[in-house]
């Protein structure tokens, strides 16, 4: 899908009659304020793409955070939800965390306050990539080793499955989609596993997100009614630098006091 992304638009400002000792000065000045302009623009109107890069500016601490109220969610959940609102990553929308490890659910709006977290389910088979193929295979041909549930950051849309039911999808091409539980096989005891406060027990979809119906219809289906949102799913064995693409904290190297240009900052 094209990015929908708009253009940004500049203005500039004549400074020939600005004094001739000052302006240097003023074409600094100008500078610093269309490049502000242009961040402005770009965090208020910037709208997710397929494909962008969820460590496009890096995995440092940021003055602004989101609102994570639970003290009872896990760091990663927090960390990755920090970042998202600290970098405008979200788009200037509502985003969504699912927390693999925990098999939690935690939906943010704009402003990145938390407004609710739920359990989910999730695929049966522990990893953080999808097996290559898997979207086209049938659901009795898919292997129990296939049965991931990504990481990563994906841009998610609503839409309908094969049996014609809404769901939102993650990534349409491995067919991975978030929607409603489905209880229809009794013996895979969906709705118990659900309930069940060991994470173990979540694990047994074919790779799709299984929502309980109450929430998905209070919290994800009016998210996506007119608009995609973007959806971040936490590694189980990648590291979070490794799944968002962030720099590696190893990356991170100190500047030299010593170097000239930093002895020429003021």
């Amino acid at each position: 899908m094209p990015s929908a992304d708009p253009g940004l638009h500049m203005t500039t400002l004549d400074t020939r009659s600005i004094p001739s000792s000052h302006a240097a000065a003023a074409r600094w000045a100008v500078g610093a304020a269309l490049a502000l302009l242009t961040f402005a623009s770009f965090a208020a109107d910037h709208r997710p793409a397929d494909h962008e890069s969820a460590g496009a500016i890096g995995a440092g601490r940021h003055a602004v955070t989101s609102a994570f109220e639970s003290a009872n969610e896990s760091p990663s959940a927090r960390r990755v939800a920090d970042w998202a609102v600290a970098v405008a990553d979200h788009g200037g929308r509502s985003f969504f965390v699912i927390d693999k490890p925990n098999a939690r659910l935690h939906v943010f709006d704009v402003r990145g306050l938390l407004i609710a977290s739920t359990a989910v389910l999730l695929g049966a088979a522990i990893g953080d990539d999808t097996v290559a193929g898997v979207g086209l295979k049938s659901l009795g041909d898919v292997r129990h080793d296939e049965r991931t549930t990504p990481a990563g950051r994906f841009v998610g849309e609503r839409g309908r499955n094969a049996s014609g039911s809404d769901v939102v999808w993650i990534d349409y091409d491995s067919a991975l989609s978030m929607h409603r539980v489905i209880n229809s096989n009794p013996a895979e005891r969906r709705l118990e596993r659900i309930a069940s406060p060991r994470p173990a027990d979540h694990r047994i979809s074919w790779g799709c997100v299984n929502v309980p119906t109450a929430f998905y219809e209070t919290h994800i289906r009016p998210a996506f009614a007119h608009h995609r949102a973007v959806i971040y799913l936490l590694p189980e064995v990648k590291t979070l630098e490794q799944a968002f693409g962030w720099p590696e904290p190893t990356d991170f190297v100190s500047a030299d006091v010593d170097d000239p240009l930093m002895k020429a900052l003021p």
